[in-house]
């Protein structure tokens, strides 16, 4: 199989601290996303970041993987939330630092106790936590709901 690619691109103008910029994808679905210093390391604001889009693709990796690694153990999930939490440290040379993926699954033949050995398999196997590995902190936690649940939370 030949190898995937993808690219974002981004148009920044002015300085660092001064300046702006908006990010798109080659695909077309994001685009022009406003991005700044401020939004990145204060509120923001309805803009965006690099620990945002990265946030983004590490839940989104991570839902694909779990969704087939509990397929695969013949549990398909009906409805997979992740939420990523990426945290930058900003004292010293800024840095990400950790990855938390806060699981919520509805699968009905799945216990708690599958899902959790699902979670730490896709952790194997998602590209995206792949490549963080060894430079950022990643924690799953994994939580079994019932479909109410999900319906109320939305």
């Amino acid at each position: 199989m030949a190898a995937v690619q993808r690219t974002a691109q981004v148009d920044w103008t002015g300085s660092i601290a001064r300046g702006a910029g908006v990010t798109s994808g080659g695909s077309g679905a994001i685009r022009d996303l406003p991005v700044t210093l401020a939004s990145r390391f204060g509120e923001p604001a309805g803009k965006t970041s690099p620990e945002e889009l990265i946030a983004a693709a590490h839940a989104g990796c991570f839902a694909m993987a779990l969704g087939s690694v509990l397929a695969g153990y013949g549990m398909p999930p009906e409805f997979l939330r992740v939420m990523a939490t990426v945290t930058l440290e900003t004292s010293g040379d800024p840095t990400i630092v950790s990855s938390l993926l806060d699981v919520h699954a509805v699968a009905a033949q799945a216990d708690a106790a599958s899902l959790e050995r699902a979670a730490h398999e896709a952790e194997r196997s998602c590209p995206v936590s792949r490549a963080l590995q060894g430079n950022v902190e990643i924690r799953v936690h994994a939580t079994l709901d019932q479909p109410s649940a999900m319906q109320a939370a939305d």
